[in-house]
């Protein structure tokens, strides 16, 4: 056991975790099917000067659904920065390229926060269901009402959405030990296969298949109307165009303005009409990033980066927020199969208990060979959490001889499940800044972790339930007899899972846990928040023809993972507006 104990906790310092296993990758067949539909085209293949009814930035988990459904009756463009979610290379390539982000066709783009904590941004047809561990859940009864939105619209909307791609997932054993760990050490009730977010512990959804392939939010453009819907890959939108008006008292969207590969600007207008209308749906770091590169933000803060102020609005980019993540690796004594987020504890304090397991955490050596080396999956360095080393030498070639260094090391460091909890809310906020004009830069971003003390006092509420799942019966035959619960958070409070300094004691009280080994799982949010930034239509104040409808309209994380909610949203969003247009 000893020296098992020494394997898994060198392992990440030499590379690592990939939960997105799947990463981007599915069947051929889904590719063929998306690109017979002719409405998908290169942006070099773009007129360089268009208009349309709707404009939509982002073809993510919102922007997909919201395209799809106003193509039904309007001329809709949708502007994606990224390329398709399905491989056209070897998918050892794809995967090694996607985590170096050393190529411009890379599905995640990665970021590092003020805090210390490194992210990723989708860059990808289909957003971050694309990159994602395929949990789908929807949100509270209570977080609708709070958000006031219409429960029938809202209940239909995420039934459209499960028709299209949610499954039912098979539980296999080390997910449902979980599952039963969870009810024996007291969160309950068992709430059994739910969509529902209900205190207790429960299976949800999954949008992977029964043949493990995953589907992405780019399958709802099947539903649209392939004359209403016009798909641009790799158009990178660098302003949104306002104008003044005869009549009306603000600025007026009027279009916009995006770059192809090459560096050809392209034009698109709004048609003629008072009910055409740019929407940005760009995500929690794109949506404020490109008003504040419009003219709509805080003036102090455009003004010093020489942009031409619309509105001074100081609202964009305040109160953006990321659900703090910490997890800890149990080490197995026997196989666990592959396993990504199926099962959640829903706890009365504040945190959600999830699991993902991996037979060995594989991932491909690209050297052509049908070889395996071995990570911790996306707790991993190899997915951009290399703490050992500065960005810029996170190379391929780098990531490269950690995977094969990898190789030489016992094969039971490897076996086994990560168990996580992440935080209600959170309570903590902070803020997104320009960093440079380039509209292909990453704004900086500060979440401010753990800086209000409820969210502290959530993750020790977490953690000690995770000790307790371990130390439960109902777990115990993933855990080795000898292996003491102090031993295994020690392990894994020496993976590198952030860039914070390191602390070299052996004993870390719950708190100093939570504070060294937060990590992100992706929930950010935030930015332009509904009544600060825009209505309760998602209209900008301050603008007309303008809407922003995504994740960083959210104050807080929708149920324990908010992808289920986006797409709703989208879909919400999309009956609405259509309703709207045909209001006289």
């Amino acid at each position: 056991m000893a020296r098992l104990g020494r394997a898994s906790s060198a392992a990440p310092v030499l590379a690592a975790v990939v939960v997105l296993v799947s990463l981007c990758l599915a069947a051929l067949s889904e590719q063929e099917q998306l690109e017979n539909l002719r409405f998908v085209r290169h942006a070099q293949d773009a007129p360089l000067v268009s208009s349309y009814n709707y404009i939509v930035i982002g073809g993510g988990t919102a922007g997909c659904p919201l395209a799809a459904t106003l193509s039904e009756h309007s001329r809709v463009l949708l502007l994606e920065r990224g390329g398709l979610p399905y491989a056209n290379m070897s998918s050892e390539q794809h995967f090694t390229d996607a985590l170096a982000d050393t190529s411009p066709a890379s599905p995640a783009q990665r970021f590092i926060s003020e805090d210390g904590v490194v992210n990723a941004r989708a860059r990808v047809l289909g957003g971050g269901s694309c990159l994602n561990a395929g949990f789908y859940t929807r949100a509270s009864n209570e977080y609708v009402r709070a958000a006031g939105w219409d429960a029938r619209l809202v209940n239909s909307s995420y039934r459209w959405v499960e028709r299209s791609l949610v499954f039912r997932p098979d539980v296999p054993p080390w997910q449902a030990a979980l599952r039963d760990a969870l009810l024996e050490v007291g969160v309950t009730p068992d709430n059994g296969f739910t969509f529902d977010h209900v205190t207790g512990t429960k299976i949800g959804g999954t949008i992977f298949d029964n043949s493990g392939q995953r589907h992405t939010a780019a399958d709802f453009l099947r539903h649209a109307r392939p004359r209403g819907l016009t798909v641009l890959l790799y158009a990178t939108v660098s302003r949104i165009l306002f104008k003044s008006q005869d009549g009306v008292p603000y600025p007026v969207a009027y279009g916009v303005v995006f770059s192809d590969p090459l560096g050809v600007q392209h034009r698109v207008y709004l048609r003629d009409g008072d009910k055409n209308e740019v929407i940005v749906s760009a995500g929690t770091l794109g949506s404020p990033q490109l008003l504040m590169l419009s003219g709509v933000g805080p003036q102090a803060h455009l003004e010093a980066h020489g942009i031409e102020v619309i509105v001074d609005q100081p609202m964009v980019g305040q109160g953006v927020a990321d659900n703090p993540m910490n997890s800890v690796f149990i080490p197995s004594p026997v196989p666990v199969e592959l396993s990504l987020v199926q099962v959640v504890g829903i706890t009365r304090s504040g945190s959600f208990i999830e699991g993902v397991s991996g037979s060995e955490f594989g991932m491909p050596v690209s050297d052509g060979a049908l070889r395996w080396a071995r990570s911790f999956g996306m707790f991993s360095p190899q997915t951009g959490q290399l703490g050992t080393l500065p960005p810029k030498q996170r190379t391929p070639e780098a990531l490269q001889r950690a995977a094969e260094a990898m190789m030489r090391l016992d094969r039971r460091a490897f076996r086994g499940g990560f168990i996580l909890e992440k935080i209600l809310g959170p309570v903590s906020s902070g803020h997104i800044e320009l960093r440079t004009t380039d509209p292909r830069a990453n704004p900086s971003v500060t979440f401010n972790y753990f800086h209000e003390a409820e969210d502290l006092e959530r993750c020790v509420h977490g953690i000690e339930t995770i000790e307790r799942v371990i130390q439960s019966r109902a777990f115990s035959n993933f855990t080795y007899a000898n292996a003491s619960v102090e031993s295994i958070f020690t392990d894994s409070a020496n993976f590198p899972v952030n860039l914070l300094p390191r602390h070299v004691n052996d004993s870390r009280s719950p708190e100093q846990y939570c504070m060294d080994t937060v990590m992100t799982i992706w929930h950010y949010h935030g930015g332009c928040h509904v009544g600060a930034v825009v209505d309760d239509d998602y209209r900008v104040f301050g603008v007309q023809g303008l809407r922003v409808i995504d994740s960083s309209t959210f104050k807080y994380s929708p149920g324990t993972n908010p992808q289920a909610t986006v797409m709703m949203l989208g879909r919400y969003m999309g009956v609405k507006i259509q309703s709207e247009r045909w209001k006289k």
